[in-house]
């Protein structure tokens, strides 16, 4: 009866961490991969433009982190294009990072970023306000990062207009 009662246990604990597991990983494949936001920049025409960049693929040997596609920073949003894409995943957010070159071997996480908030869709043009007081002349570079596991999805470094 012991033994019983233990392998029921041990079941059950098994199965509640592959259906965790199982959620954590599968969830955003299936349920938001199809999602294509289509923000638009309200009078963009008017907008002074600061830097352009484009998303990148920074670990050409990893299929499953990766990006494309153009970021636009204007003086108080930062707004990913139509043609920007990442491969879905868990809890990724928008950074502005100061340093000019990220890859996969730099620690993001000690630099002194800022969140613009989580990713809304892994496809599509969305924007992001940058909070008021951030000199975003002192930021090379827009990165895609999975807070989840402290991993970089795509950077994108910035040229800078004028």
């Amino acid at each position: 009866m012991r033994r019983w009662i233990l392998a029921l246990l041990a079941g059950g604990a098994l199965g509640l961490a592959a259906g965790f597991a199982l959620g954590i990983f599968v969830y955003p494949f299936i349920f938001l991969a199809d999602i294509t936001a289509t923000e638009e920049v309200a009078d963009a025409a008017s907008r002074k433009v600061l830097a352009r960049g484009t998303f990148i693929h920074a670990n050409p040997s990893d299929p499953i982190h990766h990006g494309r596609g153009g970021v636009t920073v204007y003086e108080d949003i930062i707004h990913l294009e139509s043609d920007f894409q990442v491969g879905p995943g868990p809890k990724f957010h928008v950074y502005l990072v100061p340093l000019r070159d990220v890859g996969t071997d730099t620690d993001v996480a000690r630099t002194m970023f800022v969140d613009l908030g989580r990713l809304r869709a892994f496809r599509g043009s969305q924007s992001y306000p940058v909070p008021a007081g951030v000199d975003l002349a002192a930021y090379a570079s827009v990165v895609i990062w999975c807070e989840q596991f402290d991993v970089l999805i795509s950077p994108a470094t910035l040229v800078f207009e004028g």
